[in-house]
């Protein structure tokens, strides 16, 4: 075990950590990582069944169910959120650690987008991460401590074809952590953004479409990128570092982010002639 790990380990050890949409994916792969490291452990989502399974394999991972709990809540619930908390506080005095990871992808053409679809992306990746945190500050103010993360996207940097309402969502979930970090950190609260890229998780298949349906398992595997025990891994390591910004990704995806930055101009044409040889079928 190299020195990192025993850090990350510590760090972690006996913190309260609540982590939505742990019943897939990035967050099912961090409540199975923080499940060998003695970390007491709330996990939310809305797929009961999923999170009970989730549970069960934290369990065969070493965490010991009394330092589990395990909660059915829909992030966009918002009259629950208080209930919940007092819940969590009921069973654990304390939150030290929000994630708030849940969310929902979008795959279409903004002209065939319902309108009803952006309501319902911006409320599950920016309505819901907010009010969690919003009744969850008060608790960490009185302890004078705390950390939240959010689960944002590259997409909320670049701004790609066929996600305007998914890339709108996570530019604005950017834009509301980024400017309550200046707010808490007086009160010793820290404030992480994970800027995920491609992660071998269901986002792309449970993605809307323009009328609402889901893309579905067929059309939205993912095979490409990180495994989930990856961004898991590079999560957790930058949390115990208290790190701000945490990019979650690798190859050309961050490599068009160090573009946008040095040179945007020439990042928007690229951007423009990719959509144009790969959605229109331009040379």
């Amino acid at each position: 075990m190299s020195d990192n790990t025993q850090n990350d380990d510590q760090f972690f050890s006996d913190k309260v950590i609540w982590i939505t949409g742990a019943s897939s994916g990035i967050g099912e792969g961090l409540a199975k990582a923080l499940a060998t490291v003695s970390a007491k452990l709330v996990i939310s989502a809305r797929n009961t069944e999923a999170l009970e399974r989730v549970c069960e394999e934290c369990v065969a991972k070493g965490a010991n169910i009394a330092d589990i709990m395990a909660i059915s809540h829909d992030v966009t619930d918002f009259e629950a959120i208080p209930q919940a908390v007092n819940d969590v506080l009921a069973r654990f005095s304390r939150i030290d650690i929000l994630i708030n990871n849940a969310g929902l992808g979008q795959r279409s053409f903004a002209i065939d987008t319902k309108l009803a679809v952006y309501q319902r992306v911006m409320d599950v990746n920016v309505m819901g991460p907010i009010a969690l945190t919003k009744a969850v500050l008060p608790i960490m103010i009185e302890q004078q401590s705390g950390h939240i993360a959010v689960t944002s996207s590259i997409a909320g940097k670049l701004g790609p074809p066929l996600r305007t309402g998914y890339s709108a969502s996570k530019h604005a979930i950017m834009g509301f952590f980024d400017a309550l970090r200046s707010e808490v950190a007086f009160h010793g609260i820290k404030v992480s953004t994970l800027v995920a890229g491609v992660v071998r998780t269901n986002v792309v298949a449970n993605a809307l479409q323009g009328d609402g349906t889901a893309i579905g398992p067929e059309e939205g595997l993912m095979n490409e990128g990180l495994t989930v025990e990856e961004a898991s891994g590079i999560i957790l390591s930058k949390l115990s570092a208290e790190e701000d910004e945490i990019i979650v990704g690798e190859g050309q995806e961050v490599q068009m982010l160090r573009m946008k930055e040095k040179d945007p101009v020439a990042f928007f044409r690229m951007i423009e002639q990719m959509a144009a040889t790969q959605l229109y079928g331009a040379k």
